[in-house]
């Protein structure tokens, strides 16, 4: 195994980008990548869009989005914990990342094909996230990028300010590599379920894993380490309303529970805890995911009715149904009368129509989007946390280069993805923005380690 000028520890999109960007600029590159083949691409893989600034329509956003508003939405969703000037870096080199990738082999879907939501903010991929990913592997192999699948950094070694060694992981064994730059894009920790329970004690252990099982922060921890400096806040997640029948690991976006808003939501005893039509923008999977976390047992159902069925999009695993409430109880292991009640309450307390029927004199209220559920039959969705990232991650400066904790630049260690994303989303969630963070970060990160090794 040849020393590399760059090695990329990762295989999502960040490191394809950085990856690419690299080897373009002229270094030799190699990649890490800690899945087998057939699981390449880490949580990419079931990504769909891309947060972008547009300043005027494009083929596949309508409208204009501009940078102060996409820097406005930042600043609100991470609660102003974001890095201003990481965060303008993201929205300037947000503008052409899509054609950036659209020349590494990347499809685009036409905002007026009609065949996905119309957006204004984002540009969604032709095909899905794992067509994307297959589609920048390919570009990566044709231009030299030696890749390695089931390979993995075991440690990495900080000494007088720079990284000297990495200790990969192959399938033929564990060796030392000197590479003159290193750019890690292996994700936060969201696998290591264990290393949450200090924080989130034994709700960590219903956590459904919506992404990939390697992303384990075995790196992460690694640097942190050495003194390397912190971004977000440990033992924070983006955690999302999931079907509770979903696979444990590596479900991806169709596992999430759609149509929250049509029904109402019980816990384990039946009750209702939170208003169903508070939030009904695209923060409202995330709202749900952290609620149900709270929750005993950390379980929770959609109830609908039959009209409220309609309503849900298709899904990944059709509901219970039953033709009563009771039967329906039955069928979840709720308690019949306790369900009853609820429904009866909530049916009772119902004033408006359409959009704007609400409750009143019901604890918790439910705000918007209320109607009564009477129509059999009835049906039931059994709802658990899953957890899509984590927020915590290495510091880094406007070049991607990872921090110490005295703000030093290590100058031969880059960083780009999730590993960094806490730096511009802190602890918050914005549609798009982790996708737009990983390809801006991985292809700055791979252009500034190609200079690196030119200078």
């Amino acid at each position: 195994m040849p020393e590399p000028d760059v090695l990329v520890i990762g295989g999502s999109l960040a490191a394809l980008c950085a990856a690419i960007a690299a080897r373009r600029a002229g270094a030799s590159v190699r990649l890490a990548e800690l899945a087998p083949r057939s699981l390449r691409g880490g949580n990419a893989r079931h990504g769909r869009n891309f947060r972008i600034m547009h300043p005027a329509p494009t083929p596949f956003s309508p409208g204009r989005y501009d940078g102060d508003e996409y820097l406005a939405e930042l600043h609100r969703a991470a609660e102003g914990r974001n890095d201003p000037a990481l965060s303008r870096e993201l929205v300037v080199r947000s503008a052409d990342i899509v054609s950036w990738l659209a020349a590494q082999g990347v499809g685009f879907q036409r905002a007026d094909d009609g065949l996905l939501p119309v957006s204004r903010r984002t540009s969604f991929f032709l095909g899905g996230g794992k067509a994307m990913v297959n589609a920048l592997y390919h570009t990566a192999e044709r231009l030299g990028v030696a890749i390695g699948y089931d390979s993995g950094a075991t440690e990495l070694r900080i000494t007088d300010g720079a990284l000297r060694q990495v200790m990969l992981h192959t399938p033929a064994g564990t060796r030392m590599l000197r590479p003159r730059t290193t750019i890690v894009c292996c994700g936060g920790a969201q696998a290591d379920l264990a290393g949450l329970r200090p924080f989130w004690g034994e709700a960590a252990d219903a956590f459904i894993i919506r992404g990939v099982p390697y992303a384990d922060g075995a790196v992460l921890r690694g640097l942190i380490a050495q003194g390397v400096a912190t971004a977000g806040v440990p033992g924070a997640c983006h955690l999302v309303a999931v079907d509770a029948r979903s696979p444990p690991v590596d479900g991806g976006i169709v596992t999430r529970v759609l149509g929250i808003p049509a029904g109402i939501v019980v816990d384990r005893d039946a009750r209702r805890f939170h208003d169903e039509g508070g939030d009904v923008g695209p923060t409202r999977y995330a709202v749900w995911g952290r609620k149900v976390a709270e929750q005993p047992g950390r379980i929770a159902w959609l109830i609908l009715d039959a009209e409220g069925e309609r309503q849900v999009p298709p899904l990944l695993f059709p509901p219970l149904r039953a033709a009563t409430i009771p039967d329906l109880a039955a069928l979840a292991g709720l308690d019949a009368a306790a369900l009853a009640g609820t429904v009866a309450g909530f049916n009772a307390a119902l004033r408006g129509e359409g959009d704007a029927g609400h409750t009143v004199g019901l604890a918790p209220a439910k705000t918007r989007h209320a109607r009564p559920l009477l129509i059999p039959p009835f049906a039931a969705i059994p709802i658990r946390p899953g957890i899509t990232f984590t927020c915590f991650g290495v510091k880094v400066d406007a070049r991607a280069r990872v921090l110490m904790t005295d703000d030093t630049p290590i100058p031969n260690l880059f960083a780009a993805g999730m590993i960094m994303a806490p730096n511009i989303l802190g602890t918050g969630y914005l549609a798009g923005a982790a996708m737009a963070i990983s390809a801006v970060f991985g292809r700055l990160a791979g252009d500034e380690a190609a200079r690196h090794v030119r200078a």
